[in-house]
């Protein structure tokens, strides 16, 4: 493996002029500018259409993309909107996305996009292919409107339950609405496919993000019932969660409901063959978040206030990706294998050939075992300061003790002051073949400009990143450290 290094920054977080990051110029110069400054990765969180919360680890679909990134630019250039309608476009926050006010604004333009739409062979083309998804998400989704958006277990029986009957007089009925969804998901993949190939075109490699589990208000617990352990009347028997720990005492319920392991295996799991497939096309590695629920998996009983009564449970284990091989072949993972891990967990990385993650704020306070300072992790990992979780760094080390400070000081060689730096300097310098840092802490921000707090609802998954930032020269500065610990795509010759 070629030691490596990247930059995390999901695309909302991209400039642009419409309150949210696209797919449109910015997300091209964003490409353009890792290539420029020897980076060989761009990591980003889930693509899915995101629902209550916007959190893209909560989608509605796992095969449909976030039609929020649809660039508006790129829709004039096809002719579908004009230069006016853009220029109608109302000025929005340019340091957070305003979720609700882009969904608004955005709409409208999609529906003008729309009115001058003329099925094309490529839409043609597309709908047939994605046909196995994409008909149950746009029906959903016209169902799930027609009952003023509210989760499908709280639809009418015929609708909550597939009755035939009614989900062909609906479809009958809003076919134009179907044919939008239809038609917004055609945009984002016309778009996406563009910009990967653009990618390819730069040599960036794209890593994605597979959440293990859905969102129980998904099309894909829905239309496959069958996949998921629900009861008669389609309600979950369990949830997920995990147990009790030194950072909770009753654990954390997410909420989501479980997989019906045995389903599945008896066909193939077709579902996550399907799902892997999907992602593959959008990128070139997947990072497989809540890996170890795969060896086990913490069960809690639906309708239970706290996650403190579950249990742990065997996942499909070993068996499942040597499913998955046989179809697919080799696969490019990377394991998030962070939190309670357990030698079974570690054997099944190990297995698949999968890299883990180190999160290099979480190499401190333990003494010199910790298995996330640089000198103990093995090769095949992938070294983070921090995650779309974490705290920014510099933030994090604000909110450390003195005594800790001093600590993590003192391993770094550095002041307060110059902290970032060394702390970067110091995730480089790992032994893992892969670097990866999130782009606030190459930009030195605070904790003011933090992605995600877990266990919160709001205000999350809203950071973005101005253009009045210093991003060139920082970038130019991490370019520097790139080439100095060995990652750079292009490695200097040395003088003869």
């Amino acid at each position: 493996m070629t030691r490596s290094s990247g930059i995390f920054l999901h695309p909302t977080s991209l400039p642009s002029p419409y309150g949210i990051g696209d797919l449109g110029k910015f997300a091209f110069q964003w490409v353009d500018l890792l290539a420029a400054n020897q980076q060989t990765f761009w990591q980003f969180c889930p693509l899915g259409p995101t629902g209550y919360g916007d959190s893209p680890y909560q989608t509605l679909c796992s095969f449909a993309g976030n039609t929020l990134l649809i660039s508006p630019d790129e829709l004039v250039k096809s002719k579908l909107l004009s230069k006016d309608d853009i220029a109608a476009y109302p000025k929005l926050a340019e340091d957070r996305v305003d979720f609700g006010a882009v969904i608004g604004e955005k709409e409208k333009l999609f529906r003008k996009a729309y009115k001058n739409f003329v099925d094309t062979k490529e839409y043609t083309k597309f709908c047939a292919k994605e046909g196995w998804w994409l008909n149950e998400y746009a029906l959903f989704r016209v169902i799930k409107t027609y009952h003023e958006e509210r989760p499908w277990w709280e639809w009418k029986p015929e609708y909550k339950l597939r009755k035939a009957d009614a989900l062909k007089s609906i479809a009958e009925k809003y076919t134009d609405g179907i044919r939008y969804q239809k038609f917004l998901q055609f945009l984002f993949f016309t778009q996406w496919s563009k910009l990967r190939d653009y990618a390819a075109e730069k040599k960036v490699l794209l890593i994605g993000d597979i959440p293990f589990y859905t969102a129980y208000d998904s099309s894909d617990t829905w239309a496959e019932p069958s996949q998921f352990l629900f009861d008669k009347d389609a309600k979950p028997i369990d949830v997920a969660g995990v147990p009790p720990d030194y950072f909770s005492e009753t654990g954390q319920l997410w909420g989501n409901p479980l997989y019906c392991w045995d389903t599945m295996k008896k066909d193939g799991y077709s579902w996550w063959k399907r799902r892997i497939e999907k992602i593959l096309e959008l990128v070139d590695y997947i990072r497989i978040d809540h890996f170890r629920a795969f060896d086990t998996f913490w069960a809690v009983p639906h309708g239970s206030s706290t996650a403190a009564t579950g249990e742990w449970r065997n996942g499909p284990g070993i068996h499942f990706f040597d499913t998955i091989k046989k179809s697919l072949g080799e696969l490019p993972f990377i394991a998030e294998d962070l939190g309670d891990i357990t030698p079974g967990v570690i054997k099944l990385r190990e297995d698949i050939n999968a890299p883990g993650m180190k999160i290099l704020q979480f190499a401190f306070g333990s003494g010199p075992e910790n298995p996330y300072l640089p000198y103990n992790v093995a090769q095949d990992s992938v070294t983070y300061t921090g995650t779309h979780d974490n705290d920014t760094s510099l933030g994090w080390f604000t909110m450390l003790s003195e005594a800790d400070k001093k600590e993590v000081c003192n391993y770094l060689n550095c002041t307060a002051k110059n902290f970032v730096d060394s702390f970067m300097r110091c995730a480089l310098a790992s032994t893992s073949w892969l670097c990866l840092i999130p782009m606030q802490d190459v930009l030195g921000l605070g904790a003011e400009h933090r992605m995600n707090t877990p266990g919160t609802m709001w205000g999350n998954w809203q950071w973005r990143m101005r253009e009045s930032m210093p991003i060139k020269a920082k970038m130019k500065k991490f370019a520097e450290l790139s080439v100095i610990y060995g990652r750079a795509r292009e490695k200097p010759v040395s003088k003869q």
